[in-house]
């Protein structure tokens, strides 16, 4: 018999629609790939061929890196782990495709398609898988353990000599022939004992009245609303609809509904991709399309909301209000689609609904204060608490205006716009009133915990975030917050469990994907940080902090001319913060360059008679230069101007050297910081 080429197979099926190519080697959704790196993709490939199967840390390592590698492979695994989850939009708290089994590695729990069940075939005689199987396996490892059970791909079929019987079938086409009416016999009994257990299962559960829970949540997306205005300075109103629709929405029943962040779903503005594109892409069950039109006193608009798989639209309306009823419109949105995706309203949902709503200019106010905080660069931080302060000014009980209010003087305090003693004390009172008119706003509790934990009030810090996450464990920005409070205390294994937490609910929020990489750095895991920081400075090469914190990464790796260069982008990028600047004399100052350190050191001193600049920056410059008398002299005007850097004095790495002195242990007393990082 002449040898008949065999089709290749070469790629294998998970969930509903997902496949990983084995040749090339790549992720897909559909017929859209998806990006992921080799590391992340070989792990994926290992976990495939072991679908239900605990694959533990060990095996991992040994098949990605091998044996005797000297590297941090738990946080490569960690951080690999995490990219696979990510372009799966799956969640670690409850997967439907990686199972995290606590001290022992990972389980693949989506159904597999291996090549085999997708083009099932006549078993090679003995002699041909002899000669076919462990040659032509894509397993990287030779002593995989089960190795029956390992996809493969056979790129042809070797020849099969074989007696012909005499009505012209050969023995093996008979032998399989009878092989499969067995088969099929045995399926046969095997799922009418399923249905009868099934129907035994049901008829149990409904005489014990158990609840039916569903497999999995439902995941819905708000895609950014359309401004059909065409007007740049009305962009502001699309897109705060947007947020506030995903924010209300994100209110409903937790334990039913996952509603993607807002910063995830930025990038479908204006796209071309059908729904069930988009759909596939946020493994989103629903979408929630919309457009705005604004002119004087009034708004129209629309909303759909879409079956993504289908591409069915499954409800349309259309709102022509006046301005000051948008609120409305947006409680009866909510409502509407609850009842279409067959979500309950909590009576807190409710209660929210039916609470007083602001006054239209404030209102309106309150949406560009948002677009613009949601820029974070100094100038549209600035230019924020503007518009923050306008709604208040117009309805002096807007809780909400008052939350953005004291997130914009945390953040200039923190990136060193602004001197502690002024935003500090607008950020706390702006905060407590947040909170007393309304005291279930997790918003309003973490925006207090924020400004808590730059004042050094410890207790009460962690107080308020935990009470935050308690209103609404969804909340990216408590996880995020209270993750960097945790590093300042030195609790580093549950600040990254709170970074990564807050990642996994906004996976594209720059902020979020940048603090992942400070949670590294304070914990002095300089690798995974360079990695994680990289990855921040790939989603926007624009983000100042992103840049800023490469290239503190890349000091303590020692990369001398990389991080200048980081760092100046930094500084460029800021606004030329002040903050920012000092970093860059510090990596020159590590590198040997002290005369252009000096030099910087100089003028931020020169400046500071001018404009405010921490005095904790100069600190580090001077202990880079291991100048003490100078490094203790800024530190204590850094403590007397209560900085709020200062907060990171326990746990960063440019004062390693001083840990041991006795001034410093002083200082570290006083701010009510721990001894070691």
């Amino acid at each position: 018999m002449s040898t008949q080429p065999v089709e290749l197979r070469q790629s294998i099926l998970f969930g509903e629609d997902f496949a990983l190519d084995l040749r090339p080697r790549r992720l897909r959704r559909g017929d859209r790939v998806l990006k992921l790196e080799r590391i992340p993709l070989e792990i994926l490939l290992l976990l495939l061929e072991h679908p239900g199967e605990i694959v533990t840390r060990d095996e991992i390592i040994s098949r990605i890196w091998g044996n005797d590698v000297f590297l941090d492979t738990d946080n490569s695994t960690r951080g690999a782990i995490r990219k696979i989850r990510q372009a799966l939009r799956d969640d670690p708290e409850t997967p439907r495709f990686i199972q995290t089994v606590t001290g022992r590695g990972y389980r693949f729990i989506a159904p597999v398609i291996s090549p085999e069940q997708r083009y099932p075939t006549e078993a090679p005689s003995p002699e041909g898988s002899a000669t076919s199987t462990d040659a032509q396996s894509f397993v990287l490892d030779p002593h995989s353990r089960q190795r029956d059970r390992t996809l493969r791909v056979a790129d042809e079929e070797p020849e099969r000599t074989v007696e012909q019987s005499p009505d012209g079938e050969d023995a093996h086409g008979q032998e399989h022939r009878r092989a499969r009416s067995w088969l099929f016999v045995g399926l046969a009994a095997l799922a009418v004992a399923s249905l009868l257990a099934l129907l035994a299962f049901w008829h149990w559960q409904g005489a014990s009245g158990l609840p039916t829970a569903p497999q999995h949540k439902t995941v819905l997306a708000v895609l950014p609303f359309d401004n059909l205005n065409r007007d740049p300075d009305q962009e502001f109103f699309s897109e705060g609809l947007t947020e506030e629709m995903i924010a209300q929405l994100g209110r409903l029943n937790r334990d039913q509904l996952t509603v993607i962040a807002r910063s995830t779903t930025a990038k479908y503005k204006e796209s071309k991709l059908s729904a069930r594109e988009i759909g596939r892409e946020l493994n989103a069950d629903y979408l929630v399309q919309g457009s705005v039109r604004r002119w004087s006193n009034r708004v129209r608009i629309t909303v759909q909301l879409i079956d993504s798989k289908s591409q069915t639209d499954l409800w349309t309306e259309s709102y022509d209000r006046e301005l000051k009823d948008v609120l409305a419109v947006q409680d009866s949105v909510v409502r509407s689609i609850a009842s279409q995706v067959h979500i309950a309203l909590r009576e807190e949902q409710k209660t929210r609904m039916n609470s007083r709503q602001p006054v239209a200019k404030a209102y309106v106010a309150y949406l560009k204060g948002r677009y613009y905080w949601n820029k974070r660069t100094g100038d549209s931080i600035q230019t924020a608490e503007q518009y923050f302060q306008q709604a208040i000014d117009s309805d002096p009980n807007y809780a909400a205006a008052y939350s953005g209010l004291a997130d914009c003087n945390s953040g200039l305090a923190w990136h060193g716009f602004k001197s502690p003693s002024d935003a500090l004390t607008k950020a706390y009172s702006a905060a407590r009133k947040a909170v007393e008119l309304d005291p279930q706003s997790a918003e309003a509790h973490a925006s207090l915990g924020l400004v808590l934990s730059h004042s050094w009030n410890w207790t009460q810090a962690e107080a308020e975030f935990k009470r935050a996450l308690e209103l609404d464990p969804q909340d990216a920005n408590a996880h995020h917050w209270y993750g960097d409070y945790l590093s300042i205390r030195g609790r580093h294994d549950e600040a990254l469990s709170e970074a990564r937490r807050a990642l996994e609910l906004d996976p594209l929020n720059l902020m979020i994907s940048t603090w992942v990489g400070l949670r590294y750095y304070l914990a002095r895991n300089y690798s995974a940080a360079i990695e994680q920081n990289r990855d921040s400075v790939e989603l926007d090469s624009s983000f100042a902090a992103a840049h800023l914190l490469l290239g503190e990464d890349l000091v303590q790796a020692g990369l001398h001319s990389e991080a200048v260069t980081e760092l100046k982008r930094a500084a460029t990028l800021s606004g030329d913060s002040p903050l920012y600047t000092a970093q860059v004399a510090v990596a020159l100052a590590v590198a040997g360059r002290n005369r252009e350190a000096l030099r910087i050191a100089h003028q931020l001193e020169t400046d500071s008679r001018k404009r405010y600049v921490s005095p904790y920056g100069v600190a580090q410059i001077y202990a880079a230069l291991n100048k003490d008398d100078d490094t203790f002299r800024w530190l204590q005007a850094a403590y007397d101007d209560h900085a709020v850097w200062m907060g990171y004095l326990a746990v960063d790495p440019i004062f390693d050297p001083y840990r041991n002195d006795k001034r410093f242990q002083e200082l570290l007393k006083r701010v009510g910081l721990v001894t070691r990082p």
